[in-house]
């Protein structure tokens, strides 16, 4: 791992209980990333933080490294019985609060506290048992969380930190109002400590921050000083029907590293994972429709390298924490420039050096004069010859799901962008 991301802030400077500090040893950390410098000295005091960061800066072990701080020098004694949740922490996707969750077990193992998950797709009566059985921390999504709480399974009367993390792609999402139907049921926010983080503090954040928490100070990490300075980055220009051929190319010639591609949407997703397949590639498509179980399992293969190449929309892909990938390839290029920078981070992650790959075809070539003002340079150009791209196998077409009649049926009225209902995660 590169150590030009560090800061000068060691952690064994910080004045930590010792159980947290044995966590924050086994998690082999030694000096703190540029957001944690900034942000754990305001919320040690404590003193509410609203955080601009990108995926992958260690923001994640910032709230949780505050939060075993407060708890534990703020013991309050818990009535006879349950042990209701301390520090509550709400993730806009199901794959970002297992991972929460996974840091806040190591950097927590010496501190005695429970964690307990909440979200959706799976293991509901399991989790249950657990938030009842009584947990310190409790990490989830809006959806599965609020059902719960309706139901009695916790309160929330005894919250100590508040955390939102991507606190963007929660409004992306349609989250808003569970996450206000939530903090609207914890202490005071004079009560608690209080942190954001997001990609961006804009306006929406910026308003989320001032109606729930206590006069945040608010640090910003720029997004290109995380991320972009450290990917090669390179940009083809594809005729669209160069597109499929000039993907299999680049990922033979890769070889064996890890591969992320991303595309605009999931039916653009599921033809790259067809057309990988066909073509001798090992590749699979995540997207929101992926039973969780599955999801997991698939998320787990790319983990261990069982599974080479993992095919992802920008809202399927967001708050995945995956280590070493080598490749980044954007088979379409974002709307959002900041989505560009996402992406990329997922191959420069914790000071990693990476690659990223773009394709500005004739649909999408029109965002890139926005990507490049807002990561300040050009990106270097890349040739190819259309006569050296590979001959492609056609896959088999995909069943057609059965489609119903109108009155609400599967299948009925079709799913139209822009008018697509959120769905709780």
């Amino acid at each position: 791992m590169s150590e030009n991301h560090l800061s000068d802030l060691r952690f064994d400077s910080l004045a930590l209980e010792e159980s947290v500090q044995a966590g924050i040893r086994d998690a082999g950390f030694e000096f703190c990333t540029p957001i944690q410098a900034s942000t754990l000295p305001i919320a040690l005091k404590p003193a509410d933080v609203a955080g601009q960061a990108q995926t992958g800066t260690g923001k994640t072990a910032a709230f949780l490294i505050a939060a075993y701080q407060r708890l534990l020098t703020n013991q309050a004694e818990a009535p006879a019985g349950q042990t209701q949740p301390r520090v509550f922490a709400l993730a806009p996707t199901r794959e970002l609060a297992i991972q929460i969750a996974k840091d806040a077990e190591l950097l927590g193992k010496h501190t005695g506290l429970k964690v307990g998950l909440a979200y959706g797709g799976t293991d509901y009566e399991k989790q249950r048992k657990r938030l009842e059985d009584g947990v310190d921390l409790l990490i989830g999504t809006p959806g599965r969380i609020i059902d719960y709480f309706k139901q009695g399974v916790f309160k929330l009367d005894q919250v100590q930190v508040a955390i939102l993390d991507e606190a963007d792609r929660m409004f992306d999402l349609g989250f808003i109002k569970d996450i206000r139907y939530l903090l609207r049921r914890l202490p005071d926010a004079e009560k608690r400590l209080n942190m954001l983080f997001s990609a961006t503090l804009s306006q929406r954040v910026l308003e989320l921050a001032y109606e729930h928490m206590n006069e945040p100070e608010l640090i910003r990490i720029e997004p290109e000083k995380v991320t972009a300075d450290r990917v090669r980055q390179a940009i083809f220009y594809p005729a669209n029907e160069h597109k499929m051929p000039l993907l299999i190319g680049l990922v033979r010639e890769i070889g064996e590293g890890r591969i992320m591609i991303f595309v605009n949407m999931k039916r653009e997703a599921e033809k790259v994972q067809d057309y990988l397949v066909a073509n001798g590639i090992q590749a699979a498509a995540i997207s929101g429709d992926v039973p969780q179980n599955k999801r997991q399992r698939m998320l787990s293969d790319f983990q261990e390298g069982k599974l080479r190449v993992l095919i992802g929309t920008d809202v399927a892909s967001r708050g995945l924490h995956i280590p070493d990938v080598e490749y980044v390839i954007n088979y379409d290029l974002p709307n959002d420039p900041e989505d560009y920078v996402h992406r990329i981070g997922r191959t420069a992650r914790a000071g990693a050096s990476g690659n990223a790959l773009s394709m500005a075809c004739e649909t999408y070539a029109m965002g890139l004069p926005d990507i490049e003002k807002y990561i300040g340079h050009k990106i270097a150009f890349a040739n190819y010859e259309p006569n050296d791209l590979p001959e492609l196998i056609k896959p088999k077409s995909r069943p057609r799901k059965p489609q119903s009649g109108r009155g609400g049926k599967p299948g009925g009225g079709g799913n139209r962008s822009g008018g697509r209902r959120p769905q709780r995660r």
